[in-house]
Formats: C-alpha cells, structure tokens, sequence
C-alpha cells in the first residue's frame, strides 16, 4: 500500500496535478510557481515496531541532512521518519503530499519546516499560504504536537533566489503566525547564524553544521515525547 501510494504520489507531482485539489477546484485559480528540478523523500524506518512514540520531521535539504543525527540522538526514546520536500508554501503538490504520506503512521510529534524553496512566492503570499500547511498536518495527523522551525540564513545571498533579507522576513511571519496557533519554536536560525563557516555551499551546511542542528532538534522534540 504504501509503495503503491508513493508511486502514485511520483506521477502527480511529476504531472504537477495535484489529485485531491483537482478534485474539489479551490486550487484552479492559483498561479503555480515551481523550480525547474522537484523532489520528494520519504524514509520510516520501524514501522512495524510500537513500542515507543513516534516523531516525523518535514522539511527540505536541511532537514534531510540533519535527519540521521536527530535519529541517532533520539535511539531509544522515538522512532524518527521523515518527509524532505522541495515543494513550498503556496504549491497545492505540497499539501498533496503531506496528505499521501501523514496517515501512514500515528506521529506524536512533528518538527516542521518548509523554508528554503518557493521563492518564486512573495512574502505576503508566503503569509496567505501558510496556514494551509499548518491546515493539512493538523487534519492528517490530529493528535501530534507540532513544533516549527525557523529558516536557516545562508552563506550567499542567491539572487532571485534564497536572500538573508527574505529569509528574516519569513522568519518573522512564521514566528508571529505560530505563537499565535500556540505552536514552540525550535530557532535554527539563530543557533546557525553564530556557526556562517560551518556551510558546505552557500546554503547547506556540513556534518558539523548538520550536527549541530540535530542536538537542538532532537532537545526540542524531547520536551514533547510523552512519558
């Protein structure tokens, strides 16, 4: 079942049709702005295993890169699963996804962020879309508790791409927006922005940078692992 979804799940985001927003239309209407190379990755490992919660990561090549860390960190506590994505707030494929792929398991927490594409979206689109995220995990996962993470800064602003000014500007809707859903915060940026040589191109980062990241990720999500 799960093989058959995530290949059903290829053909519509490489068809760039999203079947459930195709079905009910409210997406017709809305310019889709997507990069020229798009992409999806799923991994949940232990899914035949029960014995303690269950965590899930959502996000893009940053959260795929610090993943297996904040797996290693939470051995023995919780199995860790994620969904690393290129789609961005605003793109219906994104919420099309989430919904393929959120039900699969029962998550008790998920730590999310979905930050370093879409820049083809302006900042108050960015704030439109926003809450369609927050929308589609609470429906496909009810009784997780959500933490979001902020956008990392990059080395090298990329042109009409990622730019430290845009980053800060998103950085400050999300924050404003999910304190007041009454959502934590799990502030990458900052820890990040103290550690600008541990990059490995002019956005990612290395195994150190990566490191660093999954010692406060797998911190945030402890506090809200059930006992």
């Amino acid at each position: 079942m799960f093989r058959a979804k995530a290949i059903l799940l290829t053909a519509l985001v490489v068809s760039g049709v999203s079947a459930s927003a195709y079905a009910a239309g409210k997406f017709r209407n809305r310019q889709v702005k997507r990069e020229d190379i798009e992409w999806c990755d799923v991994w949940m490992p232990d899914m035949n295993r029960h014995e303690l919660p269950r965590v899930l990561l959502i996000g893009d090549s940053i959260t795929r890169a610090y993943y297996k860390g904040v797996e290693q960190n939470l051995r023995g506590k919780a199995y860790c699963a994620r969904i690393a994505t290129s789609k961005a707030v605003g793109d219906p494929a994104l919420t099309a996804e989430l919904h393929a792929f959120l039900p699969e398991a029962k998550f008790d927490v998920i730590h999310f962020n979905i930050g370093m594409h879409g820049w083809g979206y302006s900042e108050d689109e960015y704030r439109k879309y926003l809450p369609e995220l927050l929308k589609e995990i609470r429906k496909d996962a009810p009784g997780a508790k959500l933490i979001w993470a902020s956008t990392t800064l990059v080395r090298k602003d990329q042109g009409a791409g990622a730019t430290n000014a845009r980053i800060r500007a998103r950085n400050a809707i999300a924050q404003k927006y999910f304190a007041r859903e009454r959502i934590p915060i799990d502030d990458l940026s900052t820890l990040m922005a103290a550690h600008q040589d541990l990059h490995s191109d002019d956005v990612h980062f290395n195994s150190e940078g990566a490191s660093l990241q999954a010692k406060q990720v797998a911190l945030e999500i402890e506090k809200l692992l059930p006992q």
